[in-house]
C-alpha cells in the first residue's frame, strides 16, 4: 500500500460540467488519475469541497460580485461531488476557502506525515493548500495527472511555481506514486 494521506480537492460538479464559468477543462483526465490512485490509499483518503459562506466577508464580498452564480448553499447540486466520487467518499471536508490546510486536514494526514494531492484547480485550490501544508513541515506531493487546471497553461505553470519548493513540495505522477515510475526531476 502507498505511504501518506490523499486528498482529493474538490472534484465537484461546478469544476467537471463543461457549461460552468469554472470548469477545468482537463477534469475527466484529472478524475480518471484519481481513480487510479483512490485503492492504494484505502481508508487513507479526504475528498474536499470548496463551498459558498453563507455570507462573504472582506475580499470575498468582491470575489462572489464577480461570481454571483455561486452563491448557493453547501448541499446545491453544483457543490455536490461528482458521481464517481460520491460514494467513494468516506471522509469529505468542506470549506469556504482555496486552501484546505485546515486542522482537520492536518489531524487526519499527521500520522502519515505525506500529503498526496490530486484535484482541481491546480492553479488555485491545489495550489492554495500545498503550500501551508509545506509550511507546516508535511511533505507534499502533488500528483500533476491526476490535477487538472482551469487551463493547460495555468496548470503548467502551477505544476512549475510548485516544483520550486523542493523538497517541500515534490511534483510527481500517478505511475511514480504507485511505484510504477522513476521520479519526475521537474515540472512539465
Amino acid at each position: 500500500m502507498t505511504t501518506g494521506h490523499l486528498t482529493v480537492i474538490d472534484m465537484q460538479r461546478v469544476f467537471a460540467d463543461p457549461e460552468s464559468p469554472w470548469a477545468a477543462p482537463r477534469y475527466a483526465e484529472a478524475a480518471e488519475g484519481v481513480r487510479r490512485l483512490l485503492p492504494a490509499f484505502g481508508d487513507r483518503v479526504t475528498f474536499t469541497r470548496f463551498v459558498a459562506p453563507d455570507r462573504p466577508t472582506g475580499a470575498w464580498h468582491a470575489y462572489y460580485e464577480q461570481w454571483p452564480f455561486a452563491l448557493q448553499p453547501p448541499d446545491a447540486p453544483l457543490w455536490q461531488l461528482t458521481d464517481d466520487f460520491a460514494t467513494a467518499a468516506q471522509h469529505v471536508l468542506d470549506a469556504p476557502t482555496f486552501g484546505k490546510w485546515t486542522a482537520q486536514l492536518a489531524e487526519r494526514a499527521a500520522p502519515q506525515g505525506r500529503l498526496v494531492l490530486a484535484g482541481v484547480s491546480t492553479d488555485c485550490c491545489v495550489l492554495s493548500t500545498a503550500l501551508p501544508a509545506a509550511d507546516a513541515g508535511v511533505e507534499v506531493v502533488v500528483v500533476s495527472d491526476a490535477c487538472a487546471g482551469a487551463d493547460d497553461d495555468s496548470h503548467a505553470n502551477a505544476l512549475r511555481l510548485l516544483d520550486l519548493y523542493r523538497p517541500l513540495i515534490r511534483v510527481s505522477t500517478v505511475a511514480e506514486v504507485l511505484g510504477e515510475g522513476t521520479p519526475v526531476s521537474s515540472a512539465g
